[in-house]
């Protein structure tokens, strides 16, 4: 790792950060130190950046906006790669944009809707990146990311750059290739369609303020933390277990959507973790259903101080 760092150091590819805390990169605000944080200003830094991981043999993983995260409470091993800032560019014409891996789905979806574009009014409370986005085939309000993409440009731990047609990205309820080949989506193009302005608008609105009044916000979450195991629903089966408002530790079931854990006094993973296997334990005795998480749970417990 020193010769690593000595070498990365030198190299103009943007941030480089040493014992970040992922506290600050995750919207759980939970997590330990990534050894190296990197933030790549381009997608050429981010090929230099993959090309030297591979060459010092540095286990490695790329996040985004932190949504759907929790890091344990030991941080991650070795590199942790930030898409953002130089990541995240955004071209539009006619009715396909081409967007950067980094680009905030949110914004994206708010940017999109004013130029008379439709397609992802669903993704207007999501709050993850568009890299991510394509990862988990991110979706809401009976749409997804599937729905929309024509091609995603994929960057492989082997150094290939490859685009991939939507209809070969393997995607199914929260899942794509990606997942299994460690992939990471640098850029999208996303198929939408022109409509009235208004209209668009109005719906991402809607979406957007059903999002508000109906999920936690007020406190530090992931977003979902279950799959829904259908035709149930997690938050339904959770409700309906009497575990709304269960907490332990700094971590809380929301008592307004079940299907969220806010983080509401100093959440460690740890008790995050421990909330988590409860609820599973619970709804498989109460209900006979076996839940699983959507949340992707990385990194190294905390050694005993």
């Amino acid at each position: 790792m020193e010769q690593f760092l000595e070498v990365i150091q030198k190299e103009s590819i943007g941030v480089v950060k040493e014992k970040e805390l992922l506290s600050n990169h995750t919207t759980w605000k939970i997590g330990g130190p990534a050894d190296v944080l990197i933030e790549p200003d381009s997608l050429d830094s981010l090929k230099r950046i993959m090309e030297l991981i591979s060459q010092y043999d540095i286990p490695w993983r790329v996040i985004g906006r932190g949504s759907n995260l929790l890091v344990a409470d030991g941080g991650i091993e070795g590199v942790v790669i930030k898409l953002g800032k130089g990541m995240d560019q955004l071209e539009i014409e006619e009715d396909t944009i081409r967007v950067g891996g980094g680009y905030p789905l949110i914004k994206l979806a708010t940017v999109i809707s004013r130029e008379g574009l439709s397609g992802l009014e669903f993704a207007g409370g999501i709050p993850g990146s568009v890299g991510g986005a394509v990862f988990m085939n991110a979706g809401a309000h009976g749409s997804d990311i599937s729905k929309i993409l024509k091609e995603a440009l994929v960057l492989f731990p082997d150094g290939r750059l490859e685009w991939i047609k939507g209809e070969e990205m393997g995607f199914s309820y929260r899942t794509s290739r990606l997942q299994q080949e460690h992939g990471i989506c640098v850029e999208a193009v996303f198929q939408l369609e022109k409509g009235e302005k208004a209209e668009i608008v109005k719906h991402m609105q809607a979406n957007k303020d059903y999002r508000r009044d109906s999920q936690p916000w007020k406190h530090p979450t992931c977003g979902s933390v279950f799959r829904n195991p259908l035709p149930n629903y997690a938050g339904q089966l959770i409700e309906e277990a009497g575990l709304k408002g269960f907490q332990i530790g700094g971590a809380q079931i929301s008592t307004m959507h079940a299907n969220f854990i806010v983080n509401i006094d100093k959440a460690k993973a740890e008790d995050v973790m421990n909330l988590i296997s409860h609820v599973k334990e619970t709804i498989k005795t109460k209900h006979n259903i076996e839940i699983e998480t959507e949340v992707e749970m990385i990194g190294r417990p905390k050694e005993n101080e």
